[in-house]
C-alpha cells in the first residue's frame, strides 16, 4: 500500500472545497479526513450545500463552522435547491458551479459524491463537479444508505479515535432534525469506518474512505 502525505507548506495554504448536497453529508462523507488536514496543514475552506432550508441550513452553518475552527479560512455557500429534486434545476446548478469555478481560488482539494451513489441529487453534484474542475484533485466520498449502492474505494484516511469520535459527536449533536430517521445513529457512522478501516489496516481500525479517478504521478 502506498502512502500519500500532504504536509504542511511553509506560508502556504492549501484550497479546498466541500460539496455536498444535503445538510450533513460532507459531515458523514469526509468529515473525519477534514478535521484530521485541519490539524496538519493550513487551508482555505470553501463549503457548499445545495439543499439547506430553514432548520436544516442552521445545523450546517453551526456543524461546518465547528469543522472549521483551525481553517485559514471558511466560505460558506448554502443554497436553497429542493432536496431531492436537484437534477430538475439543472441550469441553475450549472450557473452555479461556473460563478464558484470563477469566483474561488484554484482548489488543491475538491471533496464531491460518489460518481456511481444511487441518490439522484448526490450523482449530479457529482457529475458536475466533474464537469467544472476538469484539472483538479478531486475525491469521491461514500455515505452508507438503503440504496446499497457502496463500491471498492481506492483511496483511504487514517483516522485516529480523537478524530472519529469528534466527527460522529459533531454530526449527532448537531443534526438533530435527522435523529427521528432509522439510519441516523452513532454506529452508522462508526461501523462503514470501521470496514474501511480494516480495508486500508489503519492502526486505530477506522478511516474514511474515497473513490479517486485520476491522480498524475510527478
Amino acid at each position: 500500500m502506498m502512502n500519500l502525505k500532504i504536509d504542511k507548506l511553509q506560508n502556504k495554504s492549501i484550497n479546498i472545497i466541500c460539496m455536498g448536497a444535503h445538510s450533513d453529508d460532507i459531515e458523514i462523507g469526509c468529515g473525519g479526513t477534514i478535521l484530521k488536514l485541519l490539524e496538519s496543514t493550513n487551508v482555505n475552506l470553501t463549503w457548499v450545500v445545495f439543499c439547506a432550508h430553514g432548520e436544516r441550513e442552521v445545523e450546517a452553518q453551526i456543524s461546518a463552522k465547528i469543522i472549521a475552527k483551525n481553517a485559514e479560512s471558511l466560505a460558506l455557500h448554502f443554497k436553497k435547491f429542493r432536496d431531492g429534486y436537484l437534477p430538475y434545476s439543472g441550469h441553475e446548478l450549472k450557473d452555479f458551479f461556473e460563478e464558484l469555478k470563477t469566483n474561488i481560488s484554484t482548489p488543491d482539494i475538491i471533496f464531491t459524491h460518489y460518481r456511481k451513489d444511487l441518490h439522484q441529487d448526490h450523482r449530479l453534484i457529482s457529475d458536475l463537479t466533474w464537469n467544472t474542475f476538469r484539472n483538479h484533485f478531486i475525491l469521491e466520498y461514500e455515505i452508507a444508505k438503503y440504496d446499497a449502492d457502496l463500491g471498492s474505494p481506492n483511496l483511504f484516511t487514517h483516522l485516529p479515535e480523537i478524530i472519529y469520535e469528534k466527527k460522529v459527536q459533531i454530526i449527532y449533536d448537531n443534526f438533530t432534525s435527522q435523529r427521528k430517521k432509522e439510519w441516523f445513529t452513532k454506529d452508522t457512522f462508526l461501523s462503514l469506518m470501521r470496514i474501511r478501516g480494516i480495508e486500508s489496516n489503519s492502526p486505530s481500525k477506522y478511516a474514511e474512505a474515497f473513490y479517486s479517478r485520476k491522480i498524475v504521478l510527478n
